[in-house]
């Protein structure tokens, strides 16, 4: 099913001139630790599935979706026999606000299951039924009507989300409405200055907010904290930039907003298990 893998890093196999690539899988088959940059979602149809992603493990049922966030490494044992949809969607070329703040909140990855959402779980178990049929029959606007019905699995996983962690009254309901579009504002603006020299001060008086105010709300909305998310933006741009083997370490980690190699190093080894080095080996020039 890996069809092009340098080390560990994929390069989805997309159907021709589309960033999207659907299998219907039924092979008894592992596939090693790797990474890429589109979504993946893994629905069993017939017999179960082991994922691991980022070393935790789910063992997923028939009609289970896990859907893992781009970036993220996750490895696949198949069981003797079964069938899975494997599906690999990229919204890279795709401009929408709220997208890094729903990426946020499900990362590394999010299971659907009927104990979890058991009123979503069979509307999210139809749409990747649909997605499959879309892919397959390859009709005029197949690939809008993928996007929209994985665009809506993605949409009703963060409304719940909120729903489940920050539940809301009416009277409240202007005011958090307020709070996210703030936050969405706040959010992108870190995806555009993230390699600049950003404080948790400058950001929150930037939002109108006092540093604890907005160290609380910043973690309600985004389900992390500040640094690590401005940590995490910038070791997925040092990703891309250690594929250059030409660039030394010293200056991936200032293209990228760190004040120190010592920095970089720590935080790169935190979130990956690996040093910026051990990562570059690990691909095949």
């Amino acid at each position: 099913m890996i069809h092009h893998l340098s080390g560990i890093h994929e390069t989805a196999d997309y159907r021709t001139d589309t960033q999207i690539c659907l299998y219907y899988n039924d092979e008894n088959e592992n596939y090693p630790p790797h990474w890429h940059t589109p979504f993946e979602v893994i629905m069993p149809v017939k017999n179960g599935y082991t994922v691991v992603v980022s070393e935790q493990h789910y063992e997923l049922r028939e009609g289970d979706i896990l859907v893992i966030c781009p970036g993220i490494v996750h490895e696949l044992f198949a069981p003797e026999s079964g069938e899975r949809i494997i599906f690999q969607p990229s919204l890279s070329q795709i401009q929408i606000r709220e997208l890094d703040l729903l990426i946020s909140l499900l990362r590394p990855a999010v299971l659907i299951t009927p104990e979890e959402f058991p009123d979503f779980h069979p509307v999210a178990r139809r749409l990747m039924m649909e997605i499959k049929e879309e892919y397959f029959l390859c009709e005029p606007y197949y690939e809008t009507a993928v996007y929209s019905r994985f665009m809506r699995i993605l949409v009703d996983i963060g409304r719940l989300h909120g729903a489940l962690k920050h539940p809301v009254s009416d009277a409240s309901n202007s005011r958090q409405k307020d709070y996210l579009d703030k936050f969405l504002y706040i959010t992108n603006y870190i995806n555009e200055h993230f390699a600049e020299n950003l404080s948790l001060e400058q950001v929150a008086d930037l939002a109108g907010f006092s540093k604890y105010h907005f160290t609380r709300l910043f973690k309600q909305y985004t389900d992390t904290s500040f640094y690590k998310y401005l940590n995490q933006k910038r070791i997925d741009y040092a990703k891309t930039l250690l594929l250059d083997p030409d660039l030394p370490v010293i200056d991936v980690a200032l293209q990228c907003g760190f004040s120190s190699l010592s920095a970089f190093l720590r935080m790169f080894k935190q979130l990956n298990k690996c040093t910026p080095t051990e990562f570059r080996n690990m691909y095949d020039y």
